[in-house]
């Protein structure tokens, strides 16, 4: 039995609804441009339109090389439109990483930017073997250049027909981090995202006054997570390319912010730069237990989410599984009203209460999949459920705790590293022989990212040398912060790195969850 037209809400006509029902409100802010919903509206007709004339069809794919942009909202309702998917990737990410994201997403259409980000990009495309097979539109340039994104916008027929995508289509693809040496973009569907949109516009009181400032990177479910239920509810959406924190102390003033997505370093600058008080920062919403001067700069919200923020989730199901705020004795509360959860042994069977296994996860805001990984996706979403590979219990009033990752993770400040993918980078140095990195804990950043290296017999080198190894090719905020070096590392008998003798050896803790068990 198929969905009747007449039972369905795509973000497509949910796009058109907003534009009919709220024709003065303001969709989009991005610098001088100032978008209403009747005039988003009419810019997605011309993008998807623009896509459809290039031989855009349903699940392709549309990577978006920049930083944070009001087109990448718009290209998100345009594919919604067509049926392909977008795909926002990291801009932070070295040329080499930048390849295999090219190689890997084989996108039908890339826009990419020149300003800041120029470089990398070119020098990415350039070691990608797809790089010919896309057409590259560049965002940040006039529509006077035909390879320009706002020239395909003009030159299309905005009468085109689009075709009639699926609520279940996957429509945003973003990667998860390298947890076993390469990332994996999670498709999430519609439904999914429109589906947890609307919790969240209840459980943070969420209506078309919303202004929500969009300062985080739009390749994070994170900051995501609060910018779907805005357009959800007819809010705005305010967005800057990256975080400078004056930026931000104007723009919550001149638009009356009443939310953002600001990580605790940058809280702490806006504090330092507004100690006398020359910005109003009152309209801005934030938990009535933050404190200190960042409190009496701001105003409490009253909001069931900021009671207890946060919970248990992962990008491939949308943001969170669980909910603080739906309460428990657990400190990760208790599962979503969109999902069932579940704590699996060995065999995939359901553990008691009490007792330690794999978080399983299923429900309507889970991912369709990761791209291009059959064999993945079998393994992750074997009987029914989908495998998150982190660990937790349930307790015995029903709520959840996470225990941690199944392997160790290293958290600094919103990004998530994974040791396999770094150590990975420093085995193809020439002097290194073996090598481990582990999590230090670090007042600022939560965690920072140390190395030990074995070096080949007769080999030198120095630390500098492996942190610049490591900045040439990953992430600059995956490289080490420190290296040292040892003669052997500690393993147990099964010839596996011993994590635990590591981090005992060299400072390591702080770990997500408390995860202090080996891998």
């Amino acid at each position: 039995m198929t969905t009747s037209i007449l039972h369905t809400q795509t973000l497509g006509t949910l796009l058109q609804e907003h534009a009919r029902s709220y024709p003065e409100q303001l969709a989009l802010v991005d610098g001088d441009v100032r978008l209403t919903w009747p005039e988003l509206d009419a810019r997605v007709g011309r993008i998807a339109a623009a896509l459809v004339a290039n031989d855009v069809r349903r699940g392709d794919r549309i990577l978006w090389l920049g930083q944070n942009s009001f087109r990448v909202i718009e290209l998100l309702f345009a594919c919604a439109r067509v049926g392909a998917v977008v795909c926002p990737a990291n801009w932070r990410q070295s040329p080499d990483e930048l390849a295999f994201v090219i190689d890997d997403v084989d996108a039908r259409i890339v826009i990419w930017q020149e300003e800041e980000v120029g470089d990398s990009v070119r020098a990415g495309r350039d070691r990608a073997e797809s790089k010919d097979r896309a057409l590259w539109l560049r965002h940040d340039a006039d529509a006077v250049d035909p390879t320009s994104y706002e020239g395909a916008l003009v030159a299309s027929d905005e009468s085109a027909a689009v075709g009639a995508p699926d609520v279940d289509d996957a429509v945003l693809m973003i990667y998860t981090a390298a947890f076993e040496g390469r990332p994996n973009g999670a498709l999430l569907s519609q439904r999914a995202l429109i589906a947890q949109s609307l919790l969240m516009l209840q459980l943070q009181k969420l209506d078309g006054s919303a202004v929500y400032l969009n300062c985080g990177p739009m390749f994070h479910v994170g900051m995501l997570f609060t910018t779907f239920p805005v357009l959800l509810a007819a809010g705005t959406n305010v967005i800057v390319p990256r975080v400078d924190a004056e930026e931000l102390c104007r723009l919550i003033e001149t638009e009356r912010c009443t939310g953002a997505y600001i990580m605790g370093p940058t809280i702490d600058q806006i504090v330092e730069l507004n100690a006398d008080a020359r910005y109003d920062l009152s309209s801005l919403r934030v938990s009535a237990a933050s404190g200190g001067a960042w409190a009496a700069m701001t105003t409490p919200d009253d909001s069931m989410w900021w009671s207890r923020p946060g919970g248990y989730g992962q990008t491939e199901t949308f943001g969170m599984a669980t909910f603080g705020c739906l309460g428990g004795s657990a400190p990760h509360g208790r599962p979503s009203p969109l999902v069932q959860l579940a704590i699996l042994g060995p065999d995939d069977e359901l553990l008691p209460p009490g007792e330690v296994g794999e978080i399983g996860v299923r429900g309507v805001t889970v991912m369709n999949g990761y791209h291009n990984r059959p064999e993945l996706n079998a393994q992750r979403q074997r009987n029914g459920w989908h495998h998150t590979n982190d660990l937790g219990k349930r307790e015995a009033d029903g709520s959840v705790t996470f225990v941690g990752p199944r392997v160790r993770m290293i958290k600094s400040a919103a990004e998530n590293i994974y040791p396999a993918e770094v150590e990975g980078c420093i085995a193809q140095h020439p002097a290194v022989a073996a090598c481990a990195v582990l999590g230090v804990p670090d007042d600022t950043w939560t965690q920072s990212v140390k190395a030990v290296v074995v070096l080949r017999e007769g080999a030198s080198a120095t630390p500098e040398e492996i942190i610049e190894h490591c900045r040439e090719r990953i992430a600059s905020y995956k490289k080490p912060r420190t290296v040292v070096f040892v003669d052997a590392l500690p393993r147990v008998p099964i010839g596996f790195v011993d994590r635990d003798a590591l981090d005992e050896q060299h400072g390591g803790g702080g770990y997500p969850g408390g995860w202090n068990r080996s891998a």
